[in-house]
């Protein structure tokens, strides 16, 4: 072997790289020392970017295509170099080769609850994850801030690197779009939507990425939130709280129709009984509570103010469940025995 070819075997000649898998992000071209010969060619195929480093700074990208490496064709190396006046001589480089093809369905996910302030609950935990697609805008930025040095950086390490960062930038983003959590719950598909421009931003700026779909498939909760929900949902339900009571008391007066005046009087007490306990809890479905007063009523006025028959307040007075005061034929209750009765 003479000199020149021992030189030659020295010098790459060829740069190209042909991505096998489906899981590399970042691949740095091996060189095993050599140097890159002047008018050398490069190589990048589609949804390749090349990205050439100079002793740690970043100097020219290549799209895909063919290109031969000289001085016209690498200003940013050129200028790094020094080589005023063009060179002919082989270099020193590190040739990145980047994949800027999408990349789906990479999961992210709330390993720990995030604080939110939200206007309905106030400060409440919630726990989330999802799924998003993205691609590297950014070869450079890529680089210095997510693959580093790495000779093959793999989809993996990436989704190790960026899962907490992604969930910092998503709990930032929901913040900032102050929506509620029960709507959160109710329109996932939209929530990603909306997300996008807060999040884009800065994951372009800081990494490099843009996120091409942000998909969010649950948000949860904690025990208690959704408890307080549910009541909420069936308070809802029941609506008018008064007209409610009644409705529950005629279902039993007909039910124990049978059971004459005594069967009666036990089904007007449990109405009673309901009214208070859920007007003891504030539910009063918008009605105003009957105003009390000191007289005597007579069993006409104390139905109307429990919106109840008169029939149905004789039976509780004959079945001595309410005690009155009698007063030849007419029955006269107080308004502190019957609040003393519903205490009961």
């Amino acid at each position: 072997m003479g000199i020149t070819d021992f030189f030659k075997g020295e010098l790459i000649d060829v740069i190209e790289w042909t991505d096998d898998s489906r899981d590399t992000l970042s691949y740095r071209f091996p060189d095993d020392d050599k140097a890159i010969k002047n008018g050398a060619q490069l190589i990048v195929r589609e949804s390749q970017v090349a990205q050439f480093v100079y002793l740690g700074q970043f100097g020219d990208t290549f799209a895909p295509g063919t290109h031969t490496l000289t001085t016209d064709n690498i200003p940013i190396l050129t200028k790094l170099a020094s080589w005023k006046f063009g060179f002919n001589s082989p270099f020193k480089a590190d040739v990145y080769y980047v994949i800027t093809r999408l990349f789906t369905g990479n999961k992210w996910g709330t390993s720990n609850p995030v604080m939110l302030r939200d206007s309905d609950f106030g400060v409440v935990r919630v726990r989330a994850f999802g799924t998003y697609d993205f691609k590297i805008v950014q070869p450079a930025t890529f680089l210095r801030e997510v693959a580093g040095s790495d000779h093959n950086f793999r989809l993996d390490e990436f989704n190790d690197t960026m899962r907490s960062r992604i969930v910092s930038l998503f709990t930032d983003a929901i913040a900032s779009a102050k929506i509620p959590v029960l709507d959160v719950a109710s329109r996932y598909s939209e929530l990603g939507d909306a997300l996008l421009p807060l999040i884009n931003p800065a994951v372009t700026s800081k990494y490099g990425l843009e996120i091409t779909s942000f998909i969010v498939e649950n948000v949860s909760v904690p025990p208690e939130v959704e408890s307080a929900i549910d009541k909420r949902t069936s308070m809802t339900a029941i609506g008018n709280v008064n007209d409610y009571v009644k409705y529950q008391m005629a279902q039993g007066m007909e039910k124990g129709g049978g059971a004459g005046p005594a069967g009666t009087a036990a089904e007007l007490a449990v109405g009673f009984g309901l009214a208070q306990q859920m007007m003891q809890q504030g539910f009063t479905g918008g009605a105003a509570a009957p105003a009390v007063a000191p007289e005597l009523m007579g069993p006409a006025e104390a139905a109307r103010a429990l919106g109840v028959t008169e029939a149905d307040v004789m039976a509780v007075l004959e079945s001595g469940e309410l005690k009155g005061k009698k007063i030849g034929s007419s029955w006269r209750i107080s308004r502190a025995a019957l609040n003393a009765y519903l205490a009961e």
